[in-house]
């Protein structure tokens, strides 16, 4: 009887944390919500297991490796914590308490100075506490604290939907913590330890904060704060505004006081033509923020593709409307050519398609700059009932080990250029979205061909 709760929860929580992981993909943060459920289930676990043998052998055994987990199980409330809110700088710290628990499992396994035999309680046996049993008690009330503040710290200053998922983060971590009376048992007090109940109803609200509010999707927090970011870069494109309407009267001002000799000239002639030209560079730099921006909603959307309507599209219209709204930068436009030999309908969203297209043209600009060579041509053509799209670049080329995983969600080639690596995955779900496909062929060194193929209407 005592065991079925233990049971029940720590199986729970490894399914749950094995469905987080599948269904939200590998990331910093469900990989640490995956610790958090796989400490909790050895736990959970191995106490239900105890609960019902009766011979003392096995029962040393079982305390010893039940505790082995739970000696990382505050580390692994602290690490989730730390990846929810984004803290990176804390990571070090995880590692560090990490090895605190390493070095605490090596005196659990190998002396009774962490844990000194077992209580028999009527319930069932139970760890006893050794000398070096504080300094876990010291490290959980760290470790927990600290996370909990920087979670805190966090959600005041962030918008309404982050807010709401941290706070239901903080508040199913509180609730967790409340499970740590279970450690009077390991001091003489002979009840039988609740924290099941608690840790349960933590589950409870992870589940509601996971699939109601998407706590654990890798792009939900970068869709936030990017959509975040369109007040600041409106701000920005406005008082570029302001110094384009005065900046060219003050420049001529100094100007003719120089050529009057009512001032010294202090400012050359190659940063005149600079300050003439940075509100243009100011609101070039804000349209590309804004399209990075518009890429990464589009990104999101098609986690939710369902509520996406679709209709027929011309193609030609969509890559005429992809070049015009593209933020090129001096001279990149000017490097792309476009053939439409076959100007076909396609049944989809023009919306997305277009942000598909923005990365790939931003891939393929970006292979140009890598080789300082290059050109980008955009084709399209029907072949056997079906209709394609090729953008060939003449650029880096991609090496053949990296062929294979380019449209793997988080792959990117750029270690030192930033690459999210969500761009040509986006690419293929958009393709696959409407019943096509995106392929990737290319010679390291000399080109790089992508070809969109769409079904016929």
């Amino acid at each position: 009887m005592y065991s079925i709760l233990p049971t029940v929860v720590s199986i729970l929580f490894l399914g749950f944390g094995f469905f987080a992981l599948v269904s939200r993909g590998f990331s910093r943060v469900s990989v640490s919500f995956f610790l958090l459920c796989l400490t909790t289930f050895f736990w959970q676990s191995t106490w239900a297991v105890l609960f019902q043998i009766t011979n003392p052998s096995v029962a040393l055994f079982l305390v010893k490796f039940g505790y082995f987990f739970i000696l990382f199980l505050p580390t692994s409330l602290y690490h989730f914590l730390t990846e929810i809110s984004g803290c990176h700088k804390e990571r070090r710290y995880v590692y560090l308490s990490y090895s605190l628990g390493l070095i605490l499992a090596f005196f659990l396994m190998g002396t009774d100075l962490f844990v000194n035999g077992f209580y028999h309680y009527s319930w069932g046996y139970y760890p006893k506490a050794g000398i070096l049993h504080p300094v876990h008690l010291l490290q959980t009330f760290a470790v927990v604290s600290r996370g909990l503040y920087i979670t805190y710290d966090v959600q005041k200053y962030s918008s309404n939907n982050l807010r709401r998922r941290l706070r239901l983060c903080l508040a199913g971590i509180l609730i967790f913590l409340f499970a740590s009376i279970d450690y009077l048992c390991n001091y003489g007090f002979g009840f039988y330890p609740p924290g099941v109940v608690f840790i349960s109803i933590s589950l409870g609200i992870f589940t509601v904060a996971i699939v109601q509010y998407d706590l654990l999707n890798p792009m939900a927090l970068a869709v936030t704060v990017a959509h975040e970011m369109r007040t600041p870069l409106a701000t920005i494109r406005n008082q570029a505004t302001g110094i384009s309407n005065y900046l060219p009267d003050l420049l001529e001002g100094y100007r003719l006081a120089v050529e009057n000799k009512l001032m010294l000239a202090s400012i050359s002639g190659s940063h005149l033509n600079v300050l003439s030209g940075i509100s243009a560079r100011i609101e070039n730099e804000v349209n590309k923020s804004n399209v990075m921006i518009d890429m990464m909603m589009a990104s999101s959307s098609m986690e939710c593709s369902e509520a996406i309507v679709f209709e027929r599209f011309f193609i030609g219209a969509c890559i005429a409307e992809a070049l015009d709204r593209y933020p090129f930068e001096a001279g990149e436009k000017e490097k792309v050519s476009v053939a439409i030999a076959e100007d076909f309908e396609f049944l989809g969203s023009d919306t997305l398609l277009v942000f598909a297209l923005f990365n790939l043209l931003k891939n393929g600009i970006h292979a140009l700059k890598e080789s300082g060579k290059g050109v980008i041509h955009i084709q399209t053509k029907s072949e056997n009932g079906r209709n394609f799209i090729t953008i060939t670049d003449t650029g880096t080329g991609i090496p053949k080990n990296s062929l294979p995983h380019v449209f793997d969600m988080f792959y990117s080639m750029r270690r030192q250029g930033g690459g999210s690596g969500v761009g040509l995955s986006f690419c293929k779900k958009v393709m696959e979205a409407f019943n096509g496909s995106i392929k990737c062929n290319s010679i390291e060194g000399k080109l790089t061909t992508f070809t969109l193929e769409f079904p016929s209407i």
